[in-house]
């Protein structure tokens, strides 16, 4: 499917498109015209910021005197890596809570937790805080968080695993990973493109999580064809774990070739979106 880019401008570092800034997003960005260069076709760098750390410096002093007027809400003072893929060197680094105003590719790490197999299988599904940012009281993953740079992702995997679910380190490193999906979905704060690396991680029967970060209200344990039944018939789950547990009970079996739509869903979990252009 195409998407209507027309509200967007391509965000340029040099000759390299990073992402995609949504017009209004683009006109508070001309008041800072050492920093970006804002036209009706795009919006680039300055040509003199031409390494890491002066980019990375310059926007975020933008970024910061945007924060005052009340733009960027959730601010975390956590950087995300700015680059056109999971591997490629880094061109500067950007605050987490602007990356979706600026279209920018981020990654994060779903921890599928359950336990049992076949039609004894139950997942661990987390209520998300009401007080979160982004989906209050929506159900989530385990533990599902961005990936910041500067940190790998087995570590951020074990953070997040104990901060989001109580789950001791030597039990977290157990997570095996399992697959990834890509989605692009736009809302209020811009575009948010973002492939999520998802892991597996079968708990002991006495494993009862608790969360230790106050991001999660509660926790449920529910048989994979409950929470199949919700994701087909609810909007309850916050969107990307949604996609993080459709692989799951994809890869597990409990969304057969034999349900309609399994080779769109499939399809639809392995596809970078398309319709941005270049």
């Amino acid at each position: 499917m195409r998407r209507d880019m027309t509200r967007y401008r391509p965000f340029r570092i040099d000759t390299v498109r990073v992402g995609w800034v949504r017009d209004g997003i683009a006109t508070l960005l001309r008041d800072f015209s050492a920093t970006f260069v804002v036209t009706d076709e795009s919006v680039r760098l300055a040509a003199g910021l031409d390494n890491f750390a002066a980019r990375t410096e310059a926007v975020d002093a933008a970024l910061r005197r945007l924060r005052e007027q009340g733009h960027f809400a959730g601010w975390r003072n956590e950087a995300y890596a700015v680059a056109t893929s999971f591997h490629d060197a880094p061109l500067m680094q950007m605050e987490r809570a602007a990356a979706p105003a600026f279209g920018l590719l981020t990654h994060s790490v779903h921890v599928v937790g359950y336990r049992g197999t076949g039609e004894a299988m139950e997942l661990w599904v987390a209520r998300r805080s009401r007080t979160k940012a982004v989906g209050p009281g929506k159900l989530d993953l385990l533990a599902n968080g961005g990936q910041p740079i500067g940190i790998g992702l087995r570590e951020n995997l074990r953070k997040e695993c104990w901060e989001e679910a109580g789950v001791p380190t030597d039990l977290a490193q157990q997570a095996r990973p399992a697959s990834a999906v890509a989605y692009l979905f736009e809302d209020d704060r811009g575009l948010r493109d973002e492939i999520d690396f998802v892991f597996d991680l079968e708990l002991p029967p006495d494993f009862v999580p608790r969360n230790v970060d106050g991001e999660v209200e509660e926790f449920f344990l529910w048989p994979a064809a409950h929470v199949c039944r919700l994701l087909a018939e609810t909007d309850e789950f916050i969107d990307d774990a949604a996609m993080g547990s459709i692989d799951f009970l994809v890869r597990h079996g409990v969304i057969a070739p034999e349900t309609p739509g399994y080779l769109e869903i499939v399809h639809g979990l392995r596809s970078r979106p398309n319709g941005l252009g270049s």
